[in-house]
């Protein structure tokens, strides 16, 4: 008898376990990539149709004063930790400057220790190496790109799970048709699946379909005088807008076929303002800047028979609020001690109708900072600007209300001690490429070898490297750049790395060489490893993948094979990894764009 209560009790566990799991809804975030809160046919941008991505506004809630960061990395540092993205290190876009610190938790770790099946699919843009990669910061499954923009956007070359793949036609749609996959392959139990596209981010390119409604479109809703625009760059932002909003539409129409919508809380948003000039409801500032324009986003959260339909929250938001907020309504605990900025604003979309205090948002970049509250916002050079009298910024109102403009000047330099570590702004620099926004020197090696056995693959791409000599960058902008002109055996090229495991490395170089013959040689800390460059490989560069001409400060790519250079022994420590020739019986060595250190068993 006793048998069978005990049997009878275990059965009532496990149908009460079941009954949780079936209880927590799935997570489904979409994060666009440098789209302006113009961009959609919700807003009242009548040049574009964006119904899918409408419909989460109107089928749930519209968060309408919601602000990210200025750029691309900061804003999804912001949402993996709930916290201001200095304070994880996160300071660039690029050259290691866009890595979240290894102690901040993420909300995916959350939501995997929680029990989810735990998937990201797109642009990362926080860390390439483990521990930094997005395997390491709690997703069990990554198929995208770790860099910041992309210079392939039809079959590019991305990653799974660390593994070199390549991917199959427009980059949105693979990485849309990766996502559907897993939601498939985890519908009986709760899913945290993010995917973080890389459009409308340039290269301006967009399959042609989209582009033929555009291109000659005559762009009624045009940017705010003075401003000025490309239209090319306009129609091509917007086509590419469109398809994601029909990419979004197969995720939430294949939701619906899998009887997972009602159960699933869908997120939209931007991680910052426009990166042309075009219609943005008439703010002032694009991507890169901290007013208004720059910083402001669309923010759409569906939850059916949670949220209510059609629902506003006038009260100013953040991407900082996201991870307090989704891990409140899935009933999820925090992983991690370190407090939050953000706040949780599941009251607010439920319809609460307690009072809210007023709060306020700060936005940071290059040094500069700017603050939001509910009726101001304080700009970084110190004028102050009534929101809701005057949402273009166009009147400086701090000399008529001194008060106001000093409290904003001393929150902001609070801010300043608390976050960045200093009270006064720095002297700006190069527009903040790379350069940490006036911070102290971001001293992180590179780390090889740190994900052990587990996660054996050390990417160096050429972004992280430095060149020496006469070798340079491709293009000036280092994400998906590769190393050029490399002719003389004064020429090196280095990584800052650490070596966390001892052992066999083998070493693969993704390279192009319009010369055979020439011996390289890759060395650190006194371990050398010398190959040859054995045959001419020597493609054109990609004609055919843009829809209008990129920026030239972007790199038009071409196809780099693998370059098997041999094992190296690596032991731990810290030092200059360096590339250089020995030997170059030709006009050059080769060009770089990635060294693959993989730890043998």
């Amino acid at each position: 008898m006793r048998s069978a209560c005990l049997a009878f009790v275990a059965a009532l566990c496990v149908l009460a376990s079941h009954a949780s799991a079936a209880a927590k809804p799935n997570i489904l975030i979409f994060l666009a990539d440098d789209s302006g809160w113009g961009d959609y046919s919700f807003n009242g941008n009548t040049n574009i149709r964006t119904p899918n991505i409408d419909s989460l506004g109107r089928h749930g809630a519209s968060l309408d004063r919601f602000y990210v960061c200025s750029v691309c990395a900061p804003t999804r540092a912001e949402l993996l930790t709930g916290r201001y993205h200095p304070r994880g290190g996160v300071r660039g876009v690029s050259t290691g400057l866009e890595r979240l610190n290894v102690d901040e938790r993420t909300i995916a770790d959350a939501f995997k220790a929680a029990g989810y099946a735990t998937g990201a699919f797109g642009k990362w843009h926080n860390g390439s190496q483990w521990p930094f990669h997005p395997n390491a910061r709690g997703f069990d499954e990554y198929y995208g790109f770790t860099s910041g923009h992309w210079g392939e956007y039809f079959d590019p070359p991305l990653e799974h799970n660390g593994q070199l793949v390549r991917g199959k036609g427009f980059v949105a749609d693979d990485l849309t048709s990766h996502a559907i996959e897993f939601i498939e392959r985890n519908r009986a139990k709760p899913f945290f699946c993010y995917v973080p596209y890389n459009t409308p981010h340039s290269p301006w390119a967009v399959p042609q379909e989209y582009w033929q409604r555009f291109k000659n479109d005559s762009v009624r809703l045009r940017a705010r005088p003075g401003d000025p625009e490309e239209l090319d760059q306009t129609r091509c932002a917007l086509a590419m807008v469109e398809n994601l909003d029909w990419n979004v539409g197969r995720v939430l129409q294949r939701l619906d076929e899998l009887k997972l919508a009602d159960n699933t809380i869908v997120l939209y948003f931007s991680d910052n303002g426009p990166n042309s000039w075009r219609w943005n409801g008439g703010m002032k500032g694009r991507k890169g800047s901290t007013d208004e324009g720059g910083v402001r986003s669309t923010c759409f959260i569906r939850w059916p028979g949670q949220i209510r339909a059609n629902t506003t929250v006038t009260q100013i938001a953040g991407a900082i609020d996201l991870l307090p907020t989704l891990t409140a309504l899935a009933g999820v605990k925090r992983v991690g001690d370190k407090p939050l900025d953000g706040h949780d604003l599941s009251a607010l979309l439920r319809g609460a109708k307690a009072q809210w205090p007023d709060r306020t948002i700060f936005s940071h970049w290059n040094g500069n900072v700017s603050a939001r509250s509910q009726q101001y916002r304080f700009s970084n050079t110190g004028e102050l600007f009534d929101m809701v009298a005057d949402p273009g910024q166009t009147k400086n109102i701090a000399a008529g209300k001194p008060e106001v403009a000093a409290k904003f000047a001393a929150a902001v330099t609070d801010w300043r001690r608390d976050v960045l570590g200093r009270t006064t702004a720095p002297v700006p620099n190069a527009k903040g490429k790379g350069k940490g926004g006036g911070l102290p020197p971001d001293d992180r090696p590179y780390p090889v070898g740190a994900g052990g056995a587990k996660f054996p693959i050390t990417p160096l791409p050429a972004r992280d490297g430095l060149a020496h000599g006469g070798v340079k960058r491709s293009a000036s902008a280092p994400n998906s750049s590769y190393f050029v002109n490399w002719k003389s055996l004064e020429d090196t090229i280095t990584w800052d790395v650490e070596v966390s495991t001892a052992g066999s490395y083998d070493v693969v170089i993704q390279h192009t060489a319009a010369d055979a013959g020439a011996t390289v040689e890759l060395s650190l800390n006194g371990s050398r490893l010398a190959g040859k460059v054995p045959a001419v490989w020597n493609p054109p560069l990609y004609a055919n993948q843009d829809t209008i001409a990129r920026p030239p400060a972007e790199s038009t790519m071409k196809e780099f094979r693998p370059l098997n250079l041999g094992v190296i022994r690596l032991d731990r420590g810290r030092g200059p990894l360096t590339l250089r020739a020995l030997e170059i019986p030709g006009a050059s060595v080769m060009d770089v764009r990635q060294v693959t250190l993989t730890l043998r068993p």
